[in-house]
């Protein structure tokens, strides 16, 4: 029997997911996390063949949660249903395990071929991923300033973007003031700039946030 574990926090979303795939994989049991705490301790504790990841919920980021669970779970694969454009967020999740990316405006039947794709042991990579994981291989030297912080660097960019205070920050990534405000410096110097203005302007500039 066919499980798939969907984790989003919102249960419009979980629900509309899991009426698509039940249409198409008849057989299927569905496992849900709304939280990134909910998640972990569902993939550590039960059996699942596809975990439906979104990368932002509750308790932590998409994207170590990602991390962890290949680090724990290498066999599993992750396909990532995301409400960021792939420019944003794909090549950072395939690099880091993901066996697909896509975008939650894509159409219910890409989502259906996605898993079926994975399910079978391959990844499903869209053209427009395709065409970023080309673009990341071929002309890395240049890529727009962002495209070369690590991942916390870039998910501390777009927070603080968003208008953020580094209290705010260091609770929903949990890590402390302090590191936050180091990964804060850290990027400041890669992208030559010098106030939380200038950054939250380039990300808006960038369509980041």
């Amino acid at each position: 029997m066919l499980r798939i574990l969907l984790a989003d926090d919102h249960a419009v979303v979980r629900q509309g997911v899991k009426q698509i795939l039940a249409e198409t994989f008849a057989l299927a049991t569905f496992g849900e996390a709304q939280n990134m705490h909910e998640l972990l301790e569902l993939v550590g504790s039960e059996r699942w063949d596809i975990v439906v990841l979104d990368l932002t919920m509750p308790g932590g980021n998409g994207l170590e949660a990602l991390k962890q669970i290949k680090q724990d779970h290498p066999q599993l694969p992750v396909l990532i249903l995301s409400m960021f454009p792939e420019d944003q967020y794909a090549v950072r999740t395939i690099i880091a395990g993901a066996a697909g990316y896509l975008n939650k405006e894509s159409a219910p039947e890409e989502l259906v071929q996605a898993i079926r794709k994975v399910l079978r042991g391959g990844e499903y990579i869209s053209a427009s991923v395709a065409e970023e994981l080309v673009l990341h291989a071929r002309h890395e030297d240049d890529q727009p300033l962002h495209k070369h912080l690590s991942d916390r660097e870039y998910q501390v960019l777009c927070l603080i973007a968003s208008g953020k205070e580094v209290k705010e920050i260091s609770t929903e990534l949990s890590l402390s003031a302090k590191t936050i405000s180091t990964y804060r410096a850290r990027l400041l110097i890669k992208m030559n700039m010098n106030t939380n203005a200038e950054l939250t302007y380039y990300a808006i500039q960038k369509g980041l946030v």
